[in-house]
């Protein structure tokens, strides 16, 4: 018995450690790419849902986001109108850091997010303060954009606390022409 533990322990450490993470490498040669000064600059329009842990949609949203760049800094003013008629603003400062790398500040982010784009994608980690039973908690964001044609980007961002997914937010963003 003793000498099952040992394999039955590597077993299962394969088993989770085989479950690799998405690379932002994956992408690299996707096209249209996603550049940040390139597609956010302008007028964008998003909709899209909240889901909780267990993926049930629990709420639905249209956003507006005023994009532009000056000196080299990205200003993303976004207005997110809830479907219970809630309204929410953020707004998003880009500042490249590296060719391929950026840094993203917001009133109701922790710090700074830090940000990486390679072909069709993008993704941006973050700490997020939400609101939640009448106080307010950090969450992990780990948010992913991929780019599918001239005026579209799909957006998947996953919300963890503790290291476990608490939630997660899908939503499609399209460029005005």
């Amino acid at each position: 018995m003793k000498r099952i533990y040992p394999i039955l322990l590597a077993c299962v450490t394969l088993a989770l450690t085989s479950c690799s993470n998405i690379q932002l490498s994956d992408y690299a040669k996707n096209q249209p790419t996603l550049i940040p000064q390139e597609f956010f600059n302008g007028n964008i329009t998003a909709r899209g849902v909240v889901k909780n842990r267990s993926g049930k949609v629990t709420r639905y949203f249209t956003a507006t986001i005023k994009a532009s760049w000056q000196n080299n800094i990205g200003t993303l003013d976004e207005k997110f109108v809830f479907n219970n008629g809630e309204v929410q603003y953020r707004t998003w400062k880009l500042s490249p850091s590296q060719p391929t790398k950026f840094t993203a500040t917001a009133g109701d982010i922790v710090g700074t997010g830090l940000g990486q784009f390679a072909g069709n994608a993008i993704n941006l980690n973050y700490v997020l303060t939400v609101k939640y039973n009448n106080s307010m908690i950090n969450l992990s964001v780990d948010d992913w954009m991929w780019r599918v044609d001239e005026t579209t980007v799909l957006n998947e961002s996953t919300l963890t606390k503790f290291g476990f997914k608490v939630g997660s937010v899908q939503l499609v963003m399209e460029k005005d022409r």
